[in-house]
Parts: structure tokens; sequence; C-alpha cells
């Protein structure tokens, strides 16, 4: 799939040189006059990279580099200026843009900086760790604490979703009771003897709920796995 890139500058000139040239390079380019219309067209098309002018009317190109990461986008942002002026310069880079570039430009010069932001956003990409376990069709997110199996979302409580978590982290490893108890209830706990079993329970009894297999297996005498057996 070809790499977007949207181009939000006034001059008309620009946009269509642009365009022109990116497309060549094989992007997948769209373009707006103003900032308004910049903004929507980064909704619209989530690009791999923003090109933006500072100067234009209705909105400036500071306000909508704000907007942009203030709605949580985090998609690069290289910032067109009319002046090498060290305050642009500052101001660009504390409203979240991450280049810039003075006008006049040479386009070999702007296509090298397109191509190291997206190499920079397809490294950060790479090393950003997840936060996600996945087991078969069992999916647990750790920064939202939800789970779902086959996309239908599970509801579980605080304890089931730390036991579920566990369990996720050991496939088809057994763990012994002891393991179990001492890593969720932990060593002094003194209440029921048999919460884990009735949490095992709860727990099959949710991720089994609209039809899916067995995952959470008992081992006689030894504890309990993950495991999709039957």
């Amino acid at each position: 799939m070809r790499e977007k890139i949207v181009v939000i500058d006034d001059d008309e000139k620009i946009t269509s040189m642009l365009r022109r040239a990116l497309t060549f390079e094989g992007y997948s380019v769209a373009t707006a006059g103003d900032g308004q219309e910049g903004l929507r067209r980064v909704l619209e098309q989530e690009p791999d990279v923003i090109i933006l002018d500072v100067m234009m009317p209705k909105v400036d190109g500071w306000e909508v580099c704000r907007r942009i990461r203030e709605g949580g986008i985090g998609t690069p942002v290289l910032m067109l200026t009319a002046k090498d002026d060290i305050s642009d310069r500052v101001k660009g880079l504390d409203m979240g843009a991450d280049d810039y570039l003075v006008k006049p430009f040479a386009l070999e010069e702007l296509l090298a900086r397109v191509r190291v932001l997206l190499r920079r956003k397809a490294a950060e990409k790479t090393e950003a760790p997840t936060n996600r376990l996945q087991y078969e069709d069992l999916v647990l997110d750790l920064d939202t604490r939800e789970v779902f199996r086959e996309g239908k979302l599970i509801e579980l409580t605080t304890k089931e979703f730390d036991l579920l978590h566990l369990f996720m982290q050991n496939p088809k490893r057994v763990l012994s009771r002891d393991l179990i108890m001492e890593k969720i209830w932990g060593y002094d706990y003194s209440g029921e003897s048999n919460v884990m079993e009735v949490y095992i329970a709860l727990l099959r009894q949710k991720t089994e709920e609209h039809g899916g297999k067995r995952i959470i297996q008992t081992v006689r005498g030894a504890g309990y796995v993950l495991r999709g057996d039957s």
C-alpha cells in the first residue's frame, strides 16, 4: 500500500508542484488550500506524513499543528516557513512539528526529509512494545484491561483479569495451585480455601459463554494450563 501524504498550503503553485513530485515518487497525495480544509483532510486520509505551511488564511499552520497533536494524532509534521527565523522554528517545534523547511526550498531536500520522517515512523512502530497478549482467538489488552474472544468483549472483574493475564503470560505451561495462589492472592491470603477454583470456574464460564472451546484445562494432581485441548 502506498504511503499517504497530505499537503496543506494556500499557494496553489506549491501544492500542485508537490502533488506531481510526490506522486511521481510513489506516494498517495491529498492537498488542502487552508487550515480548516487541511484538518478535514488529515482526519479523512489518516496520512503517514503531513506537509504544513505556516502562513495560511482561516487557520494558520501553527494552530493546525496544535489541534492535530491535541487530537492525539501522532503523524509526522514537516512545517514550511517563509523565513529562517529561530523563533518560528521554536514555535513550530513547541506546537508538535517534527521538522521544518524554509521557503524557497529545493525539492530534493523536501523529498529527503519526507523519507527520513517515514523511516523514523516505521522504526518507532517496529520498536513499540505490544500491550496485547493473544492466545488463539482470545485477546487481552493490558492498556484498556479488556478481553475479547472472537471479537466479542468479555466483562471480567479485576481478579479474573489478573488470573487470565497470568495464564496468557504462560501459555501451555502447567501452573501449580501454589504458584497461582502466590501470584494472584499472595502469601498471606487467609480467605476461602477454594477461592482459586471458584475463579477458574468463573473464567471458564465467561470465556466459553458464546460457544468457545475450553482453553483453561485442569491437569490432575498438577494444576491448570492454558491450552486448547478440547
